[in-house]
């Protein structure tokens, strides 16, 4: 009888499954090719700009494809002992902070009203801030450089921060509208039935249950505000502000320019003007990440 029992058990339990990750796909070998020449094409300019910059400019004409030797911290102190370069990182943070400080206020009230409010033409207020997505600056350099001179903002921070948070708003209200539809009714019909009203609703439980997004929305707004180019140098490099406050993007062009001859010198330069940004970006991948899928979920 217990053999018997033995022989049933034994053929009616699974075959023990293997382990994941040792199974062999044909297909895999391919597609680990294709990611590695992707990173390396991505990542291959920004580590030769980084080791470059510990190379002598002697150096990299002579083997422009090696290695340092010796490797030399000259061009990092010369740059960092610069007042230039600290002027420049300030008028970035500023920059930076101010418009994910705008793009966040600004986006969470108008997705709130978009996912939460039932009115007229909600669809296609939100379908306008879609369509935005598929309007790039370039198309808006001539009108809005225009505009920023007969405002008397040309040439100030107010002239960048403002269309930051403007361009920013298209993809804060994407990602942030499904945060806020996916939460329940019955959260806000509960918090009713306790005496909340609409804004204390929107303070105590909303914001914190959208947190995920609003990380997500300010860190991407951050990283775009401190690598964008084309608007600084459409309001700031022609205007009275001096150069040693302009933004890290329109610092690295102008110290490249005057300083043409000194090639390690730039790639150090460049090299500490992507670090803030890059170590940001880095250390928030995962919220980002998290963040774009709930999204999707909502």
């Amino acid at each position: 009888m217990t053999a018997t029992a033995t022989l049933v058990t034994s053929r009616s339990a699974p075959p023990p499954a293997s382990p994941a990750g040792r199974r062999f796909d044909w297909g895999q070998p391919f597609v680990y090719l294709i990611a590695l020449v992707i990173a390396a094409i991505a990542i291959g300019p920004v580590l030769y700009v980084f080791i470059g910059g510990f190379r002598t400019t002697a150096d990299l004409n002579a083997n422009p494809a090696g290695l340092p030797d010796p490797w030399t911290f000259q061009n990092w102190s010369a740059v960092l002992s610069a007042p230039r370069f600290w002027g420049n990182v300030f008028a970035s943070m500023v920059l930076a902070t101010a418009t994910t400080a705008g793009v966040v206020i600004a986006g969470i009230m108008a997705a709130f009203v978009l996912a939460r409010y039932d009115f007229r033409g909600r669809q296609g207020l939100y379908t306008l801030f879609a369509a935005g997505l598929m309007f790039p600056l370039t198309v808006a350099a001539l009108p809005l450089t225009l505009l920023l001179r007969t405002l008397g903002l040309h040439g100030t921070y107010l002239g960048v921060i403002i269309p930051g948070i403007a361009f920013a708003l298209p993809t804060t209200i994407i990602i942030l509208v499904p945060f806020l539809r996916a939460i329940p009714d019955e959260l806000e019909e509960a918090a009713t039935i306790d005496g909340a009203t609409r804004m204390q609703f929107f303070w105590r439980i909303l914001l914190p249950l959208s947190k995920p997004g609003l990380v997500t929305v300010g860190i991407l707004a951050f990283v775009a505000s401190w690598n964008g180019y084309l608007l600084p140098l459409l309001v700031i490099s022609t205007g009275s502000l001096p150069q040693e406050l302009w933004p890290l993007p329109l610092g690295v062009t102008q110290f490249s320019t005057q300083y043409s001859q000194d090639t390690g010198a730039v790639l150090a330069y460049t090299s500490l003007a992507m670090i803030p940004a890059l170590v940001f970006f880095l250390m928030a991948e995962k919220r980002i990440v998290g963040g774009l899928t709930g999204a999707v979920k909502g």
